[in-house]
């Protein structure tokens, strides 16, 4: 479970200490990556705090996630019609409940702990 919190921090990192600039145009783009890739380690973690954790889903969902939302975007470019806002609004929904089932998951094991240590 570390494995991907310190790739986030090591990319954090890195990405605040250089100069890099995306330009404007695929900024929209980025934005979708993100939370495609903030999703998919949430969504890790979820699955490893569940014990559900599979390595080929958690690669296979990080890469088609990105893919299939940039590949929205492209096409609502070409019709002109902002569809990256749906996988927007798909990526922010399911970011919100991970984290709402890591925090429940989190607060029952605390919870258990602190229940037995009583006992």
């Amino acid at each position: 479970m570390w494995l991907p919190v310190l790739g986030l921090m090591i990319g954090l990192l890195l990405g605040l200490m250089s100069d890099l600039r995306v330009p404007e145009e695929y900024s929209n783009y980025l934005s979708i990556a993100v939370l495609a890739a903030l999703d998919t380690l949430f969504g890790g973690i979820r699955a490893q705090l569940q014990k559900t954790f599979d390595d080929k889903v958690f690669i296979s969902g990080f890469f088609f996630n990105i893919l299939l939302a940039a590949g929205l975007a492209f096409l609502g470019v070409h019709l002109g019609v902002d569809l990256y806002l749906a996988a927007i609004f798909a990526f922010g929904v399911r970011l919100f409940n991970n984290i709402a089932v890591i925090r429940r998951v989190l607060l029952t094991k605390r919870t258990n702990t602190q229940q037995t240590e009583k006992n």
